[in-house]
């Protein structure tokens, strides 16, 4: 099952990461599979780095990707422990940003000790919040503080709208791997706590208010209305129907 996982995962995280590129403004340089050349010769024990050839990265393959992959970022996220969905969303923040700042920012979520190590503790914290809506806060809060940061750097400029789709598409397939729906506002033609204010009762009420008070206003007396001035039913039925256009407006807008 472990396996399993990683290979699925891979196989989104590779889809996403493309082939041989060299982009001028790509600070990782040559990369190829997502394995930039400084990490390959790393890999190979090459050293200085920039004695590997890009030739060497053009020729990566997928079985030796794979490897790099598990060992440099789905072993050191601990992806194995991981519920299916979170390990999904953990594993390409780490490929894309680096392990320790995917890592921390789990941890920071999680409210644990954020060093970059996830150990007991770490699992722990997990375990507490690993099925239904608490797995799937925790997939989009990670994904949202990945957005967060991503945008602060001056790649975004450039490779932003890749970074942007990246991310949402992360976190649709992580919450799909974790039995969770994408996390949306409720239905137009669901109920709210706003459903108070639903149908034209509101405009009946503050119709009803609004006579009543040009009546008091005119030297009408109501008996049923004593303690309230003309003025402030005047006020709280215009309030009313204010409040019930803007809701309709943003109903609209939604």
């Amino acid at each position: 099952m472990a396996d399993a996982r990683f290979e699925a995962c891979l196989a989104i995280v590779l889809d996403h990461e493309g082939g041989y590129a060299d982009h001028p403004a790509d600070p990782g340089g040559a990369t190829n599979l997502g394995i930039t050349r400084r990490t390959l010769a790393d890999w190979r024990q090459v050293s200085p780095w920039t004695d590997l050839p890009k030739s060497e990265v053009r020729a990566l393959q997928r079985p030796e990707a794979a490897h790099i992959y598990r060992a440099l970022y789905w072993q050191r996220c601990r992806g194995d422990e991981m519920p299916a969905g979170l390990d999904l969303a953990l594993f390409d923040f780490a490929v894309n940003s680096g392990p320790d700042r995917a890592i921390r920012q789990l941890q920071r979520l999680l409210g644990v000790a954020a060093d970059g190590q996830i150990g007991p503790i770490t699992l722990a914290a997990i375990a507490k919040r690993n099925t239904g809506p608490a797995l799937a806060g925790l997939i989009a809060g990670l994904c949202d503080a990945r957005l967060r940061f991503l945008k602060q750097l001056r790649g975004f400029a450039t490779f932003g709208k890749g970074w942007t789709r990246r991310v949402a598409a992360i976190r649709s397939a992580a919450l799909a791997a974790s039995g969770s729906s994408p996390l949306s506002p409720s239905p137009r033609n669901g109920r709210s706590s706003l459903d108070i204010l639903n149908g034209y009762k509101t405009y009946i009420t503050a119709i009803l208010m609004l006579l009543a008070g040009l009546a008091q206003a005119f030297g009408i007396d109501l008996p049923v209305l004593e303690g309230g001035s003309a003025g402030q039913m005047i006020m709280e039925a215009l309030a009313l129907i204010f409040l019930r256009q803007g809701i309709r407006a943003d109903s609209g807008r939604a």
